[in-house]
């Protein structure tokens, strides 16, 4: 009986050390974001942070019960702030795909958009659709995936040209070094809003962009509990708020907003 007792103490310690730790354990949540992505996330003229992104983000956390602690990230550093531990979600406006969720998990998505490309006006006679990109340089954020999307996904001979985020693609483009900028219709539509730009949006959706918050891989409960948040968000018209706070005068389609499927937790 001893030995018995012994056996089942040490399987239910086992058991307990086995439990993924997860954001619901916590009261404080590292959230990290982008500064340099107008509307979605950037920095106010008071320096705090501002944007759609930040706007769900607070919501979300939130509805979870818990406070955030922010920290900035370029996009080449969405995946590995969650693997080496320094935060606990991702909003960096982050699209799901196989590759990623090898390392991370998603919840999510919290929108679900398409992609799109702008050019400058003298050629957008020239491209009008995804195809016309054929040959052509492509502004390619490191940390992205848009435009491998582009040249593997739709096999399009694309000439990608990187740059470290989506200010230096402005200034590209501007200058001759490249002919179009591609990527999420929201990051497009925040980009035509700096001052300067002077860029023609195509208007070819193509390649679905599910948006989705980064989670620590394994961590179902945190996970599921913010699945709950992002459904009640839509349920109670939050969503369609926010996302006609920071687009409504962008010219993106919001006739239909509904609760996203989402990618499950695993």
């Amino acid at each position: 009986m001893r030995r018995l007792l012994i056996c089942l103490m040490l399987l239910l310690t086992a058991c307990g050390a086995a439990r993924q730790e997860s954001v619901m354990d916590d009261d404080e949540l590292v959230v990290a974001i982008r500064s340099d992505v107008p509307l979605i996330s950037f920095k106010g003229q008071d320096g705090a942070y501002d944007g759609f992104n930040i706007d769900v983000a607070k919501d979300l956390v939130f509805r979870l019960g818990k406070r955030i602690r922010w920290l900035e990230i370029k996009a080449g550093d969405q995946l590995t702030v969650l693997t080496d531990g320094r935060a606990d979600l991702v909003f960096a406006h982050m699209s799901v795909t196989p590759e990623r969720k090898k390392v991370i998990d998603f919840a999510g998505p919290y929108h679900v958009d398409f992609q799109d490309i702008a050019v400058r006006p003298a050629d957008k006679g020239a491209i009008r659709d995804v195809r016309d990109l054929k040959g052509r340089r492509i502004c390619w954020v490191r940390g992205t995936n848009i435009a491998q999307r582009i040249v593997d996904e739709r096999r399009v001979e694309a000439i990608v040209v990187p740059a470290p985020d989506y200010n230096v693609c402005l200034e590209m483009i501007e200058d001759g070094r490249i002919d179009a900028i591609s990527t999420n219709s929201q990051i497009l539509a925040g980009l035509l809003t700096k001052p300067g730009v002077d860029l023609h949006l195509v208007g070819a959706t193509f390649n679905e962009q599910r948006t989705s918050i980064g989670v620590r891989k394994g961590d179902v409960d945190g996970c599921e509990e913010l699945n709950r948040a992002i459904t009640r968000m839509y349920q109670d018209g939050t969503a369609h708020m926010l996302l006609d706070k920071w687009f409504g005068k962008s010219g993106i389609d919001l006739s239909v907003i509904s609760v996203p499927q989402f990618e499950g937790c695993s």
